[in-house]
């Protein structure tokens, strides 16, 4: 089976970063959007094996490739704030 793994990582990121900011809507559409932002701007990593996958991991548990994601996922979260396609009234970008 074919698995981009960077995938994994940002949904993880955008769980954890997503709290630190109230005012973001969240909701599925939003939440898609700022997923698709990012996993279309951070370079996927794919793996087949079992192998890959441990040699993969390990590479994307390094601090700079965690905060290279962590910063396009705030860029997709200020963004989306600041036009939701959601149609929520009242939005505004994170401070």
């Amino acid at each position: 089976m074919i698995k981009n793994l960077v995938e994994e990582h940002v949904l993880a990121a955008f769980g954890a970063l997503k709290q630190h900011y109230p005012e973001f809507c969240g909701c599925q559409l939003c939440a898609a959007d700022v997923l698709v932002f990012t996993l279309n701007r951070v370079p996927p990593r794919y793996v087949a094996s079992l192998e890959g996958s441990v040699v993969t991991e390990v590479a994307l548990e390094k601090d700079q490739s965690r905060a290279e994601i962590d910063v396009v996922v705030l860029e997709g979260i200020r963004k989306v704030s600041m036009a939701p396609r959601c149609g929520r009234a009242g939005a505004r970008a994170p401070a």
